[in-house]
């Protein structure tokens, strides 16, 4: 599917900005470039080379100042002729810069096509396109470095490298089938589909950290009313997003906000405090909270350190059993870090619930002590065991599930060999073994799943 005719689409983000960015991709982008733009020194295009010059209409009239550049195909992010235009960035101008280039015969481009073009001409693969969203949509700086990683093609490299392992022996198996009765030479490809399999059971290991890191996690913020759970919040945000008073029940419903907390972002829920209340809108509240826990991947048990155990502590403390929970306990200000004061806090809690907490972390939201190991500590309760963040981890939920067949029917056709299986259903399990790699390179996939992928990104991308 490849396309012949030209598109064009704003790139920046709409609203008001300092620039705003038309872009032209086809056969004719230069010609629609010629017609619209008119530099202020006459000459030749060169590539390259920005010009200084004037949008106009039709009937010649400027539409703006602007600055242009022509990309010669396929040294372009799309492999074809391509022409971005610079303009102020309103939105009406922007607006009116995209219409003259359609009037002139571009047509407007749909979400994602221009990446696509770049996978259909073969400047990147499918998995470089998918890294291109990735890289828009990241949250984290640990995010956006795995989504450069897979721009820059460690992924593809890796699957490619492991597609040949699997080949040898696909190619090994098809000959003793269609030349039965002449003589082939042995060969071995049980050491290629060891290493095939071992090298696409690590990818699909890695995908447990990889996708946290690409897609998040939630986590609920639960305690007593006043037990600083807003101002909690707040700190962890670096930022007053909730309203924080000395009078309990100012949360009367949830907030959630998104963090980075050891390079995961994180949606903290900040949940009105759970006590037994006539108040038909804070118990509306409390529901929510309730809600809340349930969905979170993680729980914050906020206590307010301070103070001795209170009865509503028992239902609150209920609500973490079932889930991952961090016995955080707030306003260590107060006490002047009182060790022995926040062992005897620890044991009462764990009492009450039964067990140990994941973990405990002291902190002070007013001081901001103890902010960044309970970061930390979120980050290892989500991700499991540490594990360093190099850029070699598979992000996408898509590429670990098609992965994960992969490794299965490696490992369905290292078993056939190793029992004695004929050659003819070993190649079956090699031949989809060597297409579900495809899905993620974009080798083996079709026209439908192109769409569906492509059109998740943003119109100009």
């Amino acid at each position: 599917m490849l396309y012949d005719d030209t598109i064009a689409a704003i790139a920046t983000p709409p609203g008001e900005g300092g620039i705003g960015i038309v872009r032209i991709s086809g056969r004719d982008a230069l010609k629609i470039l010629e017609r619209i733009f008119v530099p202020v020194r006459p000459g030749r295009w060169k590539p390259y080379q920005m010009r200084y010059g004037r949008v106009v209409d039709q009937n010649g009239a400027v539409v703006d100042e602007a600055l242009a550049v022509f990309m010669r195909g396929p040294r372009s992010f799309t492999a074809e002729d391509t022409a971005e235009i610079s303009v102020h960035g309103g939105p009406l101008v922007v607006e009116r810069v995209l219409q003259q280039a359609l009037a002139a015969g571009a047509r407007a481009a749909a979400p994602g096509e221009f990446t696509m073009r770049a996978f259909l001409n073969g400047r990147i693969d499918l998995a470089q396109a998918e890294a291109t969203l990735d890289i828009i949509t990241a949250r984290t700086t640990t995010a956006l470095a795995l989504a450069e990683a897979q721009l820059g093609g460690w992924l593809s490299q890796e699957l490619h490298r492991i597609r040949d392992l699997l080949m040898d022996p696909l190619a090994y198996c098809t000959a003793l089938v269609d030349f039965p009765e002449d003589e082939v030479d042995p060969q071995d490809i049980e050491t290629p589909l060891t290493a095939a399999v071992q090298a696409l059971d690590a990818l699909v290991a890695s995908a447990q950290h990889g996708i946290i890191y690409r897609q998040g996690a939630r986590a609920a913020l639960i305690g007593r009313p006043n037990a600083g759970k807003s101002s909690l919040l707040n700190a962890l945000l670096r930022v007053d997003r909730a309203i924080v008073t000395p009078i309990p029940g100012t949360t009367r419903d949830t907030l959630e906000e998104t963090a980075s907390l050891g390079g995961v972002p994180v949606v903290l829920t900040d949940t009105a405090g759970i006590v037994e209340s006539d108040d038909p809108v804070e118990r509306l509240g409390v529901a929510r909270s309730r809600q809340a826990v349930r969905l979170a991947d993680l729980a914050l048990l906020v206590v307010d350190v301070s103070l001795p155990v209170a009865d509503d502590d028992r239902e609150i403390v209920a609500l973490t059993e079932e889930k991952r929970t961090i016995l955080t306990l707030n306003k260590i200000d107060l006490i002047d870090a009182d060790r022995s004061l926040i062992a005897a806090r620890q044991r009462e809690y764990e009492q009450i619930r039964g067990k140990a907490f994941d973990a405990m972390v002291t902190v002070s939201a007013l001081t901001g002590q103890g902010l960044d190991e309970l970061g930390a500590t979120v980050a290892r309760l989500l991700l499991g065991a540490p594990i360093a963040a190099d850029g070699r981890l598979v992000t996408n939920a898509r590429h670990r599930d098609a992965l994960a067949r992969a490794a299965d029917h490696a490992r369905d056709a290292l078993t056939g060999f190793q029992q004695g299986v004929s050659p003819d259903l070993l190649a079956v399990d090699l031949t989809a073994a060597i297409n579900a790699i495809g899905e993620v390179t974009g080798e083996s996939v079709g026209e439908d799943l192109l769409h569906a992928i492509f059109s998740r990104f943003c119109i100009g991308k």
